[in-house]
C-alpha cells in the first residue's frame, strides 16, 4: 500500500512536472530585456524543480534511475545561470564543470551502453541550457540532448521522462528549425 502511494505521488509531480516543461517548450520564443522576465524560461525553472522532485522521489522509493537524478541536477543549475543572466564565460565554466563530474559519476555508476546514451542526453541539454536564449544553437542543442535521453529513459522504462523528453526534442527542434529559417531568408 505504501509503495502504491509513493508511485502515486511520484506520478502526479512527474507529471506536473513534464506538463511544465513541455509547455516551456512549447511556449512561443519571447523578446525580454532579462531572462528572469521570461515566460518560458519560469515554466523551465519551475518544471525542472518538479522533475527533479519526481527524480529524486522515484530513486528514493521505487527503485528508478539515478541518472535522471544526476540530469535534474545539472539542469536545475543551469535554470539558475539561465535566470541571473551570468556572464557566459563564468556559467559555462561552471556549468562544464559540473557537467564533467556528473559524466564522471555516470561513467563510475555505469549500467551499460545506454549510460553512454544519457551521457550525450546529459551533455547536450546542459548546454542548450546556458547558451544564448532564442538561438539556434541553443534550440539545436536541447533537441540533440533530448533525443538522446528519450532513447535512454525508454530503454529504462521511465515513460514520463520518455514522453517529456520526446515533446521537448519536438519542440526544441521546431523552434531550432523556426529561428534557422528566419537566417536563411
Amino acid at each position: 500500500q505504501n509503495q502504491t502511494k509513493n508511485m502515486t505521488i511520484n506520478f502526479i509531480v512527474g507529471i506536473i512536472g513534464a506538463l511544465t516543461l513541455i509547455g516551456g517548450a512549447a511556449y512561443p520564443i519571447e523578446k525580454v530585456s532579462h531572462p528572469s522576465k521570461s515566460v518560458k524560461n519560469w515554466l523551465f525553472l519551475i518544471g525542472g524543480v518538479l522533475m527533479f522532485a519526481y527524480a529524486l522521489l522515484n530513486y528514493l522509493t521505487t527503485g528508478g534511475s539515478i541518472f535522471f537524478v544526476l540530469m535534474q541536477t545539472l539542469i536545475n543549475v543551469s535554470s539558475v545561470f539561465m535566470m541571473l543572466d551570468t556572464d557566459d564565460r563564468i556559467d559555462t565554466g561552471i556549468i562544464s564543470a559540473l557537467g564533467l563530474i556528473l559524466i564522471g559519476v555516470s561513467f563510475y555508476l555505469f549500467e551499460g551502453y545506454q549510460t553512454i546514451i544519457f551521457v550525450a542526453g546529459l551533455s547536450g541539454i546542459a548546454v542548450g541550457y546556458v547558451m544564448e536564449m532564442n538561438t539556434f544553437k541553443r534550440n539545436f542543442a536541447l533537441m540533440l540532448g533530448s533525443m538522446f535521453v528519450t532513447v535512454f529513459s525508454y530503454m529504462v522504462g521511465d515513460m514520463i521522462f520518455t514522453v517529456l523528453n520526446l515533446f521537448f526534442a519536438i519542440f526544441a527542434g521546431y523552434w531550432a528549425w523556426k529561428i534557422g529559417g528566419k537566417k536563411s531568408q
